[in-house]
């Protein structure tokens, strides 16, 4: 374990050790909701244009570049929290793989570079990396120790994604797309959050100060009703919302977002998971396979045979 000043123990560090542990603290796995980004992109049906796509790509990094600075200020803000809690005390700050000046001096960087490269993509799309930013780290400072308010900070870095990857295209979006971002953001927050009381019962006060104000009978009410919310808007929006082909093919598309809801609360309810949604998205074969099964059912009625 580090001491004070976050320097380990002499011969902890290998020269490849520092690096890869610097990316695990950025968290690739967490890129993935960078991933909306190409949201305005696909929807506008913008796919098949490559100058669009390589500017969707290049923001997809920026974005990973701003998350992984505030990740690793998040890490550095709570290093001593995290040795409290079963998993999180395996993160590279927190286990002292990774050395808090490094972490700091990287963190600095990031925050300065993403915004740059972000005003070079586009001024505006500059505009949402800074904001990102700004959220995220009130969130780290302050936010997440507030109930409620906490998860609602969390949904407001995806509707940010969302919204850079209509800025950076300058393409006009559905307000369809913000509802659904939030709905959904908030159904997996609340779930992250009675992860967390569930795993660490007694001790979640001591790692979340937050955690004792919630209950998991709250909890419970209020994943089912964002998850209620999140299948009616995004139904509404397959038959509502305009640029959609006028058959109504896109409802095609309900039963994947169905089956993934329906999944995702029986991972969380009958296997107690829920408190590292990217994870489970990832590993989650049954999950995974219908993100990606309504993707490409998404594709094949915007572009396809159902346009």
């Amino acid at each position: 374990m580090p001491d004070d000043a976050g320097t380990p123990p002499h011969g902890q560090h290998s020269p490849l050790g520092i690096p890869i542990a610097l990316i695990q603290s950025m968290r690739p796995r967490q890129w993935t909701k960078n991933l909306l980004v190409f949201a305005a992109l696909t929807f506008d049906l913008q796919l098949d244009d490559p100058g669009r796509v390589l500017i969707a790509i290049a923001a997809f990094f920026v974005l990973c570049l701003a998350s992984g600075a505030v990740y690793l200020v998040n890490d550095l803000l709570d290093a001593e929290t995290d040795r409290l809690h079963p998993v999180k005390r395996h993160r590279p700050i927190a286990s002292g793989r990774l050395p808090m000046p490094v972490a700091r001096a990287a963190a600095v960087a990031a925050i300065v570079l993403a915004p740059i490269a972000g005003w070079l993509l586009r001024p505006g799309f500059g505009v949402i990396v800074v904001c990102y930013i700004a959220l995220i780290l009130a969130y780290s400072f302050w936010l997440k120790h507030h109930v409620i308010i906490d998860v609602f900070a969390i949904s407001g870095g995806f509707v940010l994604r969302a919204a850079g990857g209509a800025v950076v295209l300058a393409i006009p979006i559905s307000p369809w797309l913000y509802v659904c971002t939030v709905l959904l953001s908030l159904f997996l927050g609340f779930a992250k959050r009675r992860n967390e009381m569930r795993l660490l019962e007694a001790a979640a006060g001591q790692h979340r100060r937050n955690l004792d104000e919630y209950s998991v009978e709250l909890l419970d009410q209020l994943i089912l009703l964002t998850a209620a919310a999140s299948i009616m808007s995004y139904s509404l929006y397959t038959f509502t919302a305009e640029a959609l082909p006028e058959n109504h093919a896109m409802m095609l598309t309900i039963p994947f977002v169905l089956y993934g809801i329906f999944r995702y609360l029986l991972l969380v309810y009958v296997r107690e998971e829920g408190g590292a949604p990217e994870q489970l998205l990832l590993s989650d074969r049954p999950l995974l396979g219908s993100v990606a099964l309504w993707g490409c059912a998404v594709v094949a009625v915007l572009y396809g045979p159902f346009s």
